[in-house]
Order: C-alpha cells, then sequence, then structure tokens
C-alpha cells in the first residue's frame, strides 16, 4: 500500500525563492552582473571572482557544445572539490546536459561500472584520476570525449593556506584528452543557456545504493537544486554575503548543496580545500573568518583535539550544521564546540540523493538532540505502518516517506528500482522513524538492516548509540546473525579507544550491554576489530560485515 497521490503544486509556494525559480546556473550569471569583482571561490588564496567563473563557465559550455555535447547527454565529472568541478558543473547544466558525480576515491571497476551504467558520452576528471579512465576506456562504447584538469592550475603563486604536496603536480595533458584551461582559453562562450523546463528536464544523476542493492542512478529534475537551497535559506534566516568553507566532497549530494549551490544562491565567497585536515582547516577559518561551516562531527571532534586549540580564533562561525557519520552530534560535543567558537553546533538535517536531500532543519532556537529536526518548508514527511501503509500518528514508528515537487524523476534504466521506491509521487525511504508530538523526526533504523530477534525490532543505530555509551567503545557496528531460539541475535563489531586494547573483554562489553539495554537487543556476540569499514563520508557499511 501507499500514500494517496500526492499534490505538490502547492507546497512550492511556500518557498520565496532569492530571484525566482530558475535554474542554478541563471544564479550564477546574475552574480556575475550584480557583483562581477566579488570572489566566488577561493582556493588556498587563489581567488575566482563572479565575473571569471561565469565567463570560464560559458567558454567550457561552448567547448563542450562544439564536441558534441547537448541536451539530455550525460557528463561524467571526477574531480576532487576544486575550482573547475564548480567551473564543469555549471557548464554541463548550461547544456541542459546532465551531470552524473563520479566519488574521487573510486578505483577503476566503480569508474567502469558508472561510466557504463550512465552511458556518458563525456567525462572531466583530474589528471591524478585519470589512470583510472584510462584503464577502462576501450569498454565505455558511449564515451566519446575526455577532459582532463590539472588542480595547480588553479593555485595561486602563493599560497595562503598549507597546499597538500599531489595537488601542487602539473603533469602534462595526457594523449587524447582535451586540458579544461586550454579549452576555456580557445572557446568563445556561449550566449545563452539552453532553455530547459524546470519542473522536468533532468540535470543530475548522483549515483545511490536507495535502499539496497548496487549503485543506480537516481535522475533529479532542473529545480530540485533551487527548490532545495532557497528552503535551507529560507528555514535557517540565512542571508547574502557570507562566507562559508566547503570540504565535504562536492560529489556527494549534501557537499554539492553546500558547497556548489548554497555559495551561488547566496552570493557567498566559499572557501575550498579538498579534503580535511585539522591545523589547515582552522587555518582556513581564522583566515576567511569564515561564518558558515558544514561540518562531518569527526571533523569538529579532531578540531578540538589540536594542542592549544584554545589559543586560536574560530569567533566568526555562526552557522555550524554538522552531521554524525562515525560519531555522533551530541549535545556535549556542541556545548564543547560552542566554549571554543561560540557557535551553536547542531545536527544537520534528515535527506536522502533520491529528495536532493536536506528534507529536514534543525530550528537553531529549538533544538530537540537525537532528533533530525523539523520538515524544510514546501517538503512533506510521512510515517507510513511497513505492513499496511497506513500513516502513523506522533509517537508511532515506520518507514519515513518524502514528498516535494522536485523529487527524483526515477532510477535511470531501473524501472523495477523506481516500482519500489516512487510511489504517487512519494519516495519511499527504506527508513523508519518517527515524530514526537512537537513535529521532530527521529531516524531510528533501515527496514532492510533491521534485526528481528524473538519477534521484537532491534535497529543497529539504537545498540550502537546505547554502546557509545560504554567508556572503552570509540566505535561499533551491529549485525544480526542468525538464532535457532530468537531467529535473530545481534553481534558486535567494536573499535576499542586506545587506552582500553587488551583491558577490555569480550564478555565485559556483553555484560556491559546487558545492564544497559532491553534483554531482547543486547549483542550477544563481540568480535574485536581495529577499524570498520566505511564509506569515504565515514558511514560504517554493516552490509559488508554481514557478508562475512
Amino acid at each position: 500500500m501507499s500514500l494517496p497521490n500526492a499534490h505538490f503544486a502547492d507546497a512550492a509556494n511556500e518557498i520565496t525563492y532569492r530571484n525566482g525559480a530558475r535554474p542554478m546556473h541563471d544564479y550564477l550569471l546574475l552574480n556575475a552582473k550584480e557583483a562581477p569583482d566579488q570572489a566566488a571561490y577561493i582556493f588556498y588564496g587563489r581567488e575566482v571572482p563572479w565575473r571569471e567563473l561565469a565567463d570560464s563557465t560559458r567558454r567550457l559550455a561552448g567547448f563542450l557544445r562544439e564536441k558534441g555535447i547537448g541536451k539530455g547527454d550525460h557528463v561524467g565529472l571526477y574531480l576532487q572539490n576544486c575550482p573547475q568541478y564548480v567551473i564543469a558543473h555549471y557548464a554541463i547544466q548550461m547544456l541542459g546536459a546532465v551531470i552524473t558525480p563520479l566519488n574521487p576515491q573510486y578505483k577503476t571497476a566503480e569508474v567502469e561500472y558508472q561510466l557504463d551504467n550512465a552511458e556518458a558520452k563525456a567525462v572531466i576528471c583530474g589528471t591524478d584520476l585519470y589512470p583510472m579512465v584510462e584503464a577502462v576506456r576501450d569498454k565505455l562504447s558511449q564515451l566519446k570525449l575526455v577532459i582532463t584538469t590539472r588542480y595547480a592550475d588553479y593555485l595561486p603563486g602563493l599560497p595562503t593556506l598549507s597546499v597538500p604536496d599531489d595537488l601542487t603536480q602539473a603533469p602534462a595533458t595526457p594523449e587524447n584528452t582535451f586540458d579544461l584551461v586550454s579549452a576555456i582559453d580557445e572557446t568563445q562562450p556561449i550566449n545563452e543557456p539552453e532553455p530547459v523546463d524546470f519542473d522536468n528536464d533532468i540535470a543530475l544523476m548522483t549515483f545511490t545504493s536507495g535502499t539496497t542493492g548496487r549503485p543506480k542512478g537516481a535522475m533529479l529534475p532542473v529545480g530540485a537544486a533551487t527548490f532545495k537551497t532557497a528552503a535551507l535559506f529560507q528555514s535557517n534566516g540565512l542571508e547574502q554575503g557570507s562566507t562559508s568553507l566547503a570540504i565535504a566532497p562536492f560529489c556527494h549530494i549534501a557537499g554539492m548543496c553546500l558547497g556548489v549551490y548554497a555559495g551561488v544562491y547566496g552570493r557567498w565567497t566559499t572557501i575550498i580545500l579538498p579534503r580535511f585536515d585539522p591545523e589547515t582547516t582552522v587555518q582556513a577559518l581564522e583566515k576567511y573568518k569564515v561564518d558558515m561551516w558544514y561540518s562531518i562531527a569527526p571533523m569538529n571532534r579532531a578540531i578540538l583535539s589540536l594542542p592549544n586549540v584554545q589559543s586560536r580564533d574560530l569567533s566568526s562561525l555562526r552557522f555550524n550544521p554538522a552531521t554524525s557519520f562515525g560519531i555522533p552530534v551530541t549535545e556535549s560535543l556542541a556545548e564543547e564546540w560552542k566554549a571554543l567558537t561560540g557557535c551553536q553546533m547542531h545536527e544537520a538535517s534528515y535527506g536522502l540523493s533520491e529528495t536532493h536531500t536536506m528534507d529536514t532543519y534543525m530550528p537553531r532556537d529549538a533544538i530537540v538532540w537525537g532528533s533530525c529536526g523539523r520538515p524544510m518548508p514546501g517538503n512533506d514527511i510521512r510515517i507510513v505502518d511497513i505492513e499496511t501503509g497506513k500513516e502513523q500518528p506522533p509517537g508511532q514508528s515506520g518507514e519515513i516517506a518524502v514528498g516535494n515537487p522536485y523529487v527524483f524523476k526515477g532510477y535511470w534504466q531501473r524501472p523495477d528500482a523506481t516500482n519500489e521506491t516512487l510511489k504517487n509521487g512519494w519516495v519511499f525511504t527504506g527508513d523508519v522513524g518517527h515524530f514526537d508530538q512537537n513535529g521532530y523526526l527521529f531516524f531510528t533504523g533501515r527496514i532492510k538492516e533491521m534485526i528481528k530477534c524473538s519477534g521484537y525490532s532491534v535497529f543497529p543505530e539504537d545498540v550502537e548509540a546505547l554502546m557509545l555509551n560504554h567508556p572503552a567503545i570509540a566505535q561499533s557496528a551491529a549485525i544480526g546473525v542468525p538464532d535457532e531460539n530468537r531467529g535473530e541475535t545481534v553481534k558486535l563489531f567494536v573499535v576499542l579507544k586506545p587506552d582500553y586494547d587488551g583491558k577490555v573483554s569480550e564478555h565485559d562489553i556483553i555484560d556491559w550491554a546487558k545492564d544497559n539495554m532491553a534483554a531482547y537487543k543486547y549483542p550477544r556476540y563481540v568480535e574485536f576489530r581495529d577499524s570498520l569499514p566505511a564509506t569515504g563520508a565515514g558511514k560504517v557499511l554493516r552490509r559488508l560485515l554481514k557478508d562475512e
């Protein structure tokens, strides 16, 4: 069963756009007219003003058009965070073509899978990543164009921050590829972007595992980026003129929203870092007086652990949403961060690729710890009984369903998976959660990872959160293993804090859990590990542990 047909047209009317419901690249061009000399992006001290950003984007779009890329074509984007990423992103979309971002941590087989599955006609990649493309290029019959770029081409003569050694390398342009900077310099800009249907044309195909299986291309419409970015600004009271720090990977939907779209929508100056280093991050926050940073909780913890960090001036920071990966965003962590910076850190939001993420926001004056916040303006979230499909009242758990006018249009060439997830305009997330009486959403687990113990539903996230209260545990992952009598039983994989290595046994962990959680959910088996398998963003991959 599913929710009734969705009518989300009115929901879009709840959003007040800065300059109308128009593609994000229109906002980029508008910034170039209204503030041509303002720095749009800064890369280790190299400033790219709005005028240059817009001109380079239009010129690269012209080059792509000359090489046969047009509306509806799929183009891979395989780069670390850098100004070239932003230029390429908007150049592709100005042609009405579709971006398919690849994680720069991908290896050869992963690159082949995504480019082949997406039927990409072109790929734009760093010279550091091109060897992965080169190794499979002959296998990709659709791939006609490869553009490469050196990160060093956008570094200043005298960097203001510590530059990783690999970014300073300037190898020759590989054979059978085109250099991005040369393409920009030698091509006339397009006059106007290709007309697009804001509501229906596809602008982004981000690969995600969705609720299950190998990654699939979620097709997001042009309007999704503008809609969700406007909702971010409206719900959080954000204004133009901020200086933001972008470290989260642009290839991830959250990093894209905060690093590629938010700065363009709000005409911010965005400081780009391609990876996290605690000292370099603090240098950036201090030097550029950053007031907005989207972080991952372990980043904040690493900065708090820096020697003499109390002597650093991080007082410019005023908006710091953070995501719980590896460690949770807790009230105690937030209080430590506030004592250092004066900024109230909080959980970023709930969201997924299929909805262009940012489905909730946390009111900064009414934080509820442990929750994901309230639904974004214009965004509808329902809790649905897993068995019957009936909508659940506050306090009752069920599957989280999300609806707005710009959810994804389906998975590329996967009607079966689309029908499982997209029903009557609602995205059935495969996540389990509930609302409290005040409209705050609580995420409690994944349907596919739910463990059934003696008829009770046990969610791994719940067990793991409880186990973090044990003083010896740095990280844990819970999975279900077969049990003759109970159906399934919880097994816990544990990474100990260094000071406790060899001083705590598996039985000690089990006994503690038995005393601190319900009988049906405490782990009966414990296995110590030096580390846990995780995504590039730090999310633990329980399925790999279960596959073992």
